[in-house]
C-alpha cells in the first residue's frame, strides 16, 4: 500500500476516464491517479478501429454540448489518440497501465482500491470501463478448429471475406455496415421479424444499405449450430438451410460487470445497471460512473468527456460544503 492519498483514482482509461482527469487536474483539485487494465489508454478505439477510421464528436446522432476543458472534434482514429496523449502529457496525472481492479473498500472516510499491484487510497472514485464484461456466447459448441474464424467484435477482421453478423442491436448493426464499408460480403441475421434496439441512425443506414444490397438482412431466422468444412464455417440455420462463411461475428450482447459493481458497493437496477444520481455518484459514497457504463447506448466520445466534468464539480460543490461547514462552525466557537 502506497503512503499517498489521492483526490480521486480514475478505473478506466477511455474517453470517459480521460475526461475525469484532465477535469480534475485543470480544477486542480489535488493527487489524482489514472488505472488502466492494458498498456496504454483508449484500448477500444486502437484495436477496434481501422487505421483512418473517422471519428466524430457526435457519435450516431447524439449530439452533445461539450462543457468541460476538452476540446474534441471530429477527427480520425490516429488524430484522437495522438490529441488525448496530448492532453495527458500536459496534465499532472499519475497513472498505472497494465493493473486490474479487483475492489474498492471504504474505510472510515477514505477508500481503499484494491489492484493487481496493490492497494491506494483515495477520497474519490471514478469506475469509467465499458459495460461489456464478457461477451455473451452461443449457447452451442464452437469448433476449436474454427475459433479463428469466431470472433465476438471486429478484431483480426479485414476486407473481400463472406462474413455473417449474429444479433439485432446497435453493436451488431455497426459491425454489418462497417464490415459492408470493408468491401465485404455480409449477412446480418436475428432471431426476431423485427428489431427492437436499435437506435433511429443505426436502423436507417441499415435499412438503406440493405435496399442497395450492400448488405443482406436475414430476419425470424437462428443459428443452430456452426461445423468445420473445409476450413470454412459452416452454419446451420433453424429453417433448414446451412450456408458456407469465412468469418461469423457475434454481436449478442454482454453483461455489465456485475459483480465488479457489487465489489465496490455499487448497487444496479433490474437490468444490472448502475444506480447513480444527476452527478454519476452512485450508491457508493464518493464512487462515481463515467462512459459508457453509465450510457443506454455507448459509443459518445463527447458525453462521455462531460461525464467527467459532471464528477469532477461535484467534488468541488460538496468540498464547499465541507468547507462552509468548518467556516460555521469555527464562527460558532470564536465569534470574534
Amino acid at each position: 500500500m502506497t503512503d499517498k492519498i489521492y483526490d480521486i483514482v480514475i478505473i478506466g482509461g477511455g474517453p470517459g476516464g480521460i475526461g475525469c482527469a484532465i477535469e480534475a487536474s485543470s480544477h486542480k483539485i489535488g493527487e489524482i491517479l489514472l488505472i488502466e487494465k492494458t498498456d496504454n489508454h483508449s484500448n477500444t478505439i486502437r484495436k477496434f478501429y481501422k487505421d483512418n477510421k473517422r471519428v466524430d464528436k457526435d457519435y450516431k446522432g447524439q449530439v452533445a454540448t461539450l462543457q468541460g476543458n476538452v476540446e474534441f472534434f471530429d477527427g480520425t482514429k490516429e488524430t484522437t489518440l495522438d490529441y488525448f496523449d496530448d492532453l495527458l502529457d500536459s496534465e499532472k496525472i499519475d497513472s498505472s497501465f497494465n493493473t486490474e481492479v479487483e475492489k474498492i473498500v471504504r474505510v472510515e472516510e477514505l477508500l481503499e482500491v484494491h489492484t493487481s499491484n496493490g492497494i491506494v487510497r483515495t477520497k474519490n472514485a471514478a469506475i469509467t470501463i465499458g459495460k461489456m464484461g464478457k461477451p455473451n456466447k452461443p449457447s452451442y459448441k464452437i469448433p476449436p478448429s474454427i475459433k479463428a474464424q469466431v470472433n465476438f467484435n471486429l478484431d483480426k477482421c479485414s476486407s473481400n471475406e463472406k462474413v455473417l453478423v449474429v444479433g439485432g442491436g446497435n453493436s451488431a448493426a455497426e459491425y454489418a455496415y462497417d464490415l459492408a464499408d470493408q468491401n465485404n460480403n455480409v449477412t446480418m441475421v436475428y432471431r426476431k421479424a423485427e428489431f427492437s434496439r436499435l437506435n433511429e441512425i443505426n436502423e436507417e443506414i441499415l435499412t438503406k444499405y440493405h435496399g442497395e444490397e450492400k448488405l443482406r438482412l436475414r430476419m425470424s431466422t437462428d443459428v443452430e449450430s456452426l461445423e468445420n468444412d473445409a476450413g470454412k464455417v459452416k452454419v446451420n440455420y433453424n429453417d433448414g438451410f446451412s450456408v458456407l462463411y469465412d468469418r461469423v461475428i457475434y454481436a449478442i450482447g454482454g453483461t455489465t460487470p456485475v459483480d465488479f459493481l457489487k465489489s465496490c458497493g455499487v448497487e444496479v437496477d433490474e437490468n444490472s445497471k448502475p444506480i447513480f444520481d444527476e452527478h454519476h455518484e452512485t450508491t457508493a459514497k464518493c464512487v462515481y460512473v463515467a462512459g459508457d457504463i453509465a450510457l443506454k447506448s455507448g459509443g459518445s466520445i463527447a458525453i462521455a468527456l462531460n461525464h467527467g466534468y459532471h464528477i469532477v464539480n461535484n467534488i468541488i460543490r460538496k468540498r464547499g460544503q465541507i468547507f462552509s461547514h468548518t467556516d460555521i462552525v469555527a464562527k460558532l466557537e470564536d465569534p470574534k
